[in-house]
């Protein structure tokens, strides 16, 4: 079946890319969690229109990509959460928590969509999180997680 990524899916393409899949792995998997679409004569629209969108949202070039990491990992990036007496959240820290810690930081603008963290982050303290700015260019920031 072909059809037409909507978001970014690791080990088969980037948003408005038309790729073939298997039947099942489309109608189970990609189209119901909104990861795609089905490809269709009119759908071209649908391409232009998403890659217009990927590429205001994306840095253009490497040398820009190396200097908002430069930025980045330079940034002392400190985020207040609610926690219990043992160290414990109550919850855990998501990519759109890192987000709004780097705004406060003054750091650059990122796409909660680039942030990925490696385990939950469910206790205080001092976590690894990377940022991938361009398709060569992933920075790694050290994330204070501390009482509010």
């Amino acid at each position: 079946m072909k059809i037409i990524l909507t978001h970014e899916v690791p080990g088969l393409g980037s948003a408005g890319e038309v790729v073939e899949v298997k039947d099942g792995y489309a109608r189970n998997f990609l189209v119901p969690r909104g990861f795609a679409i089905r490809w269709t004569k009119g759908g071209q629209k649908d391409v232009d229109a998403i890659r217009r969108a990927r590429k205001i949202h994306e840095i253009q070039t490497l040398e820009a990509a190396n200097e908002v990491k430069a930025k980045l990992e330079g940034l002392q990036v400190k985020l207040a959460v609610r926690s219990g007496d043992a160290g414990r959240l109550f919850g855990s820290v998501t990519q759109a928590d890192v987000v709004d810690a780097i705004k406060a930081a003054d750091g650059p603008a990122v796409d909660k969509r680039a942030v990925a963290i490696a385990s939950p982050i469910k206790t205080l303290g001092t976590h690894k999180v990377s940022v991938k700015l361009h398709s060569d260019v992933q920075a790694n920031l050290d994330v204070n997680v501390v009482a509010a």
